[in-house]
């Protein structure tokens, strides 16, 4: 009977504990699931260990979505996801697996290019940026604590071509959130800006995890807060 038990724990892939035994790998691409290729490679650290992690951006390879557009040709709409990746000296854990929460990059933009993705790592933060061109930008800060990836903080900006009409940079760990707006609408080429600032506190009943995020495009951290004040 112990034997028994004993083989139950480790094809369950747990301890006595009844603990999840960490996914770990010699390659981090040993963690991309099957049917997928990855993007993008960025190496940084991300929990402050001094060793180099790995965040892999992953895409579906599923030709049932691929579509014919009139004047752009063939186009990829299959989503893109992400995967990170600690190293433990010899090793990489499996820290984060998230497989479509950006949509593809051949998005229809209307009358205007959609939004560009970037994803960096920044000061041990890891940063998903999109770009916007004229009409500005939004980010997003997660940090690697409470062994996951918690978003602590956002910043956009609000543009008519180099003017910025507004801003907002909220600090999830202070509760805070500044609000810059352009009060003079005939400034020229952003060098004339007026800004009115104005700080608001604000309340979250529980941390907004990278994991826990379906969809980016549908991600409106504003109306997530609770009462700001």
């Amino acid at each position: 009977m112990l034997k028994l038990v004993f083989i139950v724990f480790i094809a369950s892939g747990t301890n006595a504990f009844g603990q999840v035994e960490p996914r770990t790998a010699k390659s981090p691409s040993e963690f991309v699931p099957a049917g997928y290729v990855v993007v993008q490679k960025i190496q940084g650290d991300l929990n402050k260990d001094n060793q180099a992690d790995f965040v892999l951006i992953i895409k579906a390879a599923d030709k049932a979505n691929f579509v014919k557009d009139e004047s752009r040709g063939e186009l990829d709409r299959n989503r893109r996801g992400i995967i990170i990746a600690l190293r433990t000296k010899d090793r990489y854990e499996l820290a984060l697996e998230n497989r479509e929460c950006f949509s593809s990059e051949n998005e229809d933009g209307g009358v205007y290019f959609s939004p560009e993705l970037g994803v960096f790592i920044e000061k041990g933060n890891l940063r998903v940026h999109y770009f916007h061109g004229r009409y500005g930008f939004w980010a997003y800060q997660f940090r690697y604590q409470n062994a996951d990836f918690e978003l602590v903080g956002y910043d956009s900006s609000q543009n008519d071509g180099p003017i910025v009409e507004k801003s907002i940079s909220i600090n999830l760990i202070t509760k805070k959130m500044l609000v810059k707006e352009n009060v003079n609408r005939n400034a020229e080429e952003g060098r004339d800006e007026k800004f009115k600032e104005t700080w608001r506190k604000f309340t979250l009943s529980k941390p907004i995890k990278l994991r826990g995020i379906a969809d980016f495009d549908g991600l409106e951290i504003e109306k997530m807060l609770g009462s700001v004040q």
